[in-house]
């Protein structure tokens, strides 16, 4: 979650129209040059594998599959792949059975129910409840240290009562739980031990089973019919889209700069589909930090950024200024004015703080698409006084920096977001890492009084305080919304059954066919 162009924002004074013919002119020839590359890739003969497989190329690697321990994006949407929840959420972040049905016996405890035929895992044996039992304990386990164990609520205990049956006992009413139990489960022999060492953590009972991980590759196998699904990693975008053309990958998803969107619908053979995303992108700040732990320097920065220009400019208009982590239309999401763009004020501000011209220093991964948000960010903050320094870092270490607080500000994307009290796993000041995302240490009594007491309702007075929330930490400002951008897919013309969730979670490749199978129709 991130080349470049030159970039002006609309509504500069003096100089912004040569900047942007400027831009125009460059963008020109970076079209026509990337035309003819696209035309080379375009006149070799499509690869197709001896054995039938999927082959779908990431701009990230695949860090970690442990369902006990969550992590970025790309290892998450894939490990959905793998394993079997007890509930998942609808399209209306609505609970709803999955591998299992729910009944709530009184205001703590609930009852889950394995359903049948139960899912079994790579060995042949049958998921059962000291599966469960033991996946849930090992996040609870304070000695396991799991981010997870956060976005479990007040779970206190879990006991298998009898065959296929688990009960779960809170240590407080929590009317958000069902939705709560969403984790991907481990066979008991493994989830014990969070030290346990691969295949055996990574043994699971969803629709795939992994083949092979390697730092750049991770090969699957549908467990319906046995095709094989593979995930490259090609960090550069022209790579992958120049890979998909020759046919060395079938599909594409996300992390494609415009330009090379608009090519590549030009082109026959080729398909991009565009639908509305919930990813919530942001700037994130270090509250521990001297300079960028004062609000009014946080408050200079959201003024320097021209978001319309963002969006217009550098995605083309695919996305959508955001301003809060819940998605748009979610029942808790609060409706928040954004910080109006305002370099004059950003300068005042700085004023008031004693800064002049503050140096910060933002980093962000090795993504081309990402370096040029940052470069972007970086003009428009230099614009009210702000000089930035860009550090990009490869994505293990980028992303390793900021769950351990070593930066001031970064920029990264909240994939799939459901439950409103994910707002607790990111705000509250008693989830700091590693048992929580409070990556900025972003410490509000105020914000912290609000999610306790959503915690402790439900219906109606649970949004409203959940939406109070959402305002006090826009006015506090950890974090600075960026935009909800959507989701593009790119497939070759073969590929059928492929479908976008609005989290841009990869699920439907369960039902997705390769390019091969409509070939032998």
């Amino acid at each position: 979650m991130a080349g470049d162009r030159l970039f002006a924002p609309h509504g500069a004074n003096s100089g912004a129209g040569g900047m942007m013919a400027v831009g125009r002119l460059g963008r020109q020839r970076g079209v026509g040059m990337l035309a003819g590359l696209l035309w080379l890739a375009g006149c070799g003969q499509a690869q197709y594998p001896a054995t039938p497989v999927l082959r779908m190329g990431l701009a990230q690697p695949v860090l970690d599959l442990d369902p006990r321990r969550g992590g970025d994006a790309a290892s998450a949407r894939v490990a959905r792949l793998l394993y079997s929840r007890l509930i998942d959420l609808d399209a209306t972040y609505q609970p709803r059975p999955a591998a299992a049905d729910w009944q709530q016996l009184d205001t703590l405890h609930y009852r889950l129910t394995l359903r049948q035929p139960v899912p079994r895992f790579g060995d042949g044996s049958r998921l059962v409840a000291a599966d469960v039992v033991a996946t849930y304990r090992a996040v609870l386990d304070p000695a396991a240290a799991s981010p997870l164990r956060a976005e479990l609520g007040p779970l206190a205990s879990v006991h298998a009562t009898a065959d296929g049956q688990i009960d779960f006992t809170l240590s407080q009413p929590d009317a958000l739980f069902p939705g709560r139990l969403t984790l991907g489960i481990l066979p008991a022999r493994c989830a014990g031990s969070v030290s346990a060492t691969p295949p055996c953590h990574y043994d699971g009972s969803g629709p795939f089973a992994l083949e092979t991980l390697t730092a750049d590759r991770v090969r699957l196998r549908r467990r319906s019919d046995d095709l094989g699904l593979e995930f490259q990693v090609v960090p550069d975008p022209t790579v992958r889209v120049l890979k998909l053309l020759r046919g060395e990958l079938d599909l594409l998803q996300n992390d494609l700069p415009p330009e090379l969107l608009r090519e590549l619908g030009r082109r026959p053979g080729v398909q991009v589909v565009r639908a509305a995303g919930s990813s919530y992108h942001y700037l994130g700040f270090n509250l521990a930090d001297p300079v960028t732990g004062d609000l009014r320097v946080r408050q200079a920065v959201a003024h320097a950024i021209d978001r319309e220009a963002l969006v217009r400019y550098l995605l083309a208009g695919a996305a959508v200024p955001a301003g809060s982590v819940l998605p748009p239309g979610h029942y808790a999401a609060a409706r928040l004015l954004p910080y109006e763009y305002d370099p004059a004020l950003a300068r005042r501000l700085l004023a008031e703080a004693g800064l002049n011209s503050p140096r910060l220093v933002y980093k962000t991964s090795t993504d081309p698409v990402r370096i040029r948000i940052a470069t972007a960010l970086q003009a428009q903050l230099a614009a009210a006084g702000i000089r930035v320094q860009v550090q990009s870092h490869e994505w293990g270490s980028f992303f390793g920096d900021v769950r351990a607080g070593r930066f001031q500000l970064y920029s990264l994307a909240w994939v799939g977001i459901r439950q409103p009290d994910a707002l607790r796993h990111i705000f509250h000041s008693g989830s700091l890492p590693p048992g929580g995302a409070n990556r900025g240490r972003f410490a509000n009594p105020a914000v912290d009084a609000l999610l306790d007491a959503a915690a402790r309702t439900s219906g109606e007075r649970q949004a409203a305080l959940y939406r109070q929330a959402q305002i006090t930490v826009h006015e506090a400002l950890p974090y600075v919304p960026l935009w909800y951008e959507d989701n593009v897919y790119v497939a070759r013309a073969g590929v059928r059954g492929y479908m976008l969730r609005p989290d841009g979670a990869y699920d439907a490749l369960e039902f997705t066919e390769p390019p091969h199978a409509r070939d032998s129709d």
